[in-house]
């Protein structure tokens, strides 16, 4: 999984996230900092277990998780998938999750 750093300030972060096939983040929650996605290229989905909820993202699609909610983002896409991820307002923290 590649990112590159848009912009970042103290409370605000955003990024362009890349997955490669069949890849997927942790499961993981934020204390503060809601992530707000944009699908760029590919297909992906945002997954919770607690609701349970699966959020299929094809390019220009979006969606938002609020902190605390554990989540993750799968790529469902044969190839590379991208997605612009903005999280804030808060300081960030990323905190691995059990499922």
């Amino acid at each position: 999984m590649a990112n590159t750093e848009v912009m970042a300030v103290t409370d605000l972060q955003v990024r362009i996230m890349e997955l490669e096939k069949d890849a997927s983040t942790a499961w993981h929650h934020h204390t503060t900092v809601d992530d707000f996605f944009v699908c760029l290229t590919g297909c992906i989905q945002v997954e919770s277990p607690d609701p349970k909820q699966a959020i299929v993202l094809n390019p220009g699609e979006r969606a938002e998780i609020k902190s605390p909610q554990v989540h993750r983002v799968v790529n469902l896409h044969p190839g590379l998938s991208e997605y612009l991820l903005v999280q804030g307002i808060g300081s960030y923290d990323f905190i691995k999750d059990r499922v």
